[in-house]
């Protein structure tokens, strides 16, 4: 009788608390998110409104604002210098709204006024999209030359894998200063009441933990990649 083998990763191990973290703050951001976008406004500002608001109070007039599909699919593009709302946030006037679009404007300003690490961070955004596969074949090729050279292709595929550590540990500072520029900017704007600053704030706050996740899982990722590689040259 034949009896399939199957070979457990021990390793996968290391990755449980991360996908577990990730899972909270996913849906922790997406209660939350749907809690605050059921409640609208005194002002009756849109997401597009408020995001207008926003730019003009940093004295902004360039950036275009435009709707995109999808849920929760908005973004800054810096390339295109277009705010992209989406559905549940250019028409809506919730809470949620507001804090979604302020904090997507956010974005807009930190680029305006050559905020650092957002600079570096799409500097790199495109080696870090190709670091990752390259550290697979750099790890691959270690297995057929000499045992000297392994260790050097080993380290360079270690080191292309940490990019993407890098890129969240950079896009961490710059999530939570988007979130803090949409706050001050809200407050300043003196449209919204303490109750309704405190909605938005928990939304951002919320969103921001999918980034704190995103890099918890990353440095996760990135330790299994080490332990697979240098298991893999000790068996040698």
């Amino acid at each position: 009788m034949f009896f399939p083998y199957f070979y457990f990763d021990p390793t996968i191990i290391i990755l449980i608390p991360g996908i577990l973290i990730a899972l909270w703050a996913s849906i922790n951001v997406n209660t939350t998110f749907n809690k605050y976008n059921t409640v609208l406004s005194r002002t009756g500002l849109t997401g597009a409104q408020v995001a207008e608001r926003v730019l003009h109070h940093h004295g902004i007039y360039d950036v275009r604002i435009e709707r995109v599909a999808g849920n929760l699919s908005d973004h800054y593009d810096p390339r295109a210098n277009v705010i992209r709302l989406s559905d549940s946030t250019y028409n809506s006037t919730s809470i949620a709204a507001a804090g979604v679009a302020a904090h997507e404007a956010g974005h807009a300003v930190q680029y305006a006024q050559n905020y650092a690490p957002i600079k570096m961070r799409a500097s790199i955004v495109n080696v870090c999209r190709f670091g990752t596969p390259l550290a697979f074949v750099f790890l691959l090729l270690s297995f057929f030359v000499s045992y000297e050279a392994s260790g050097t292709l080993i380290l360079i595929a270690v080191a292309l894998y940490s990019l993407a550590t890098v890129f969240q540990l950079i896009t961490l500072p710059v999530e939570f200063d988007a979130s803090k520029r949409a706050m001050v900017s809200l407050e300043a704007t003196g449209l919204y009441g303490t109750d309704e600053l405190a909605g938005a704030r928990k939304v951002l706050r919320a969103a921001a933990l999918t980034y704190v996740a995103a890099l918890i899982s990353s440095i996760l990722s990135l330790l299994r990649f080490v332990l697979i590689a240098t298991g893999g040259r000790r068996r040698r």
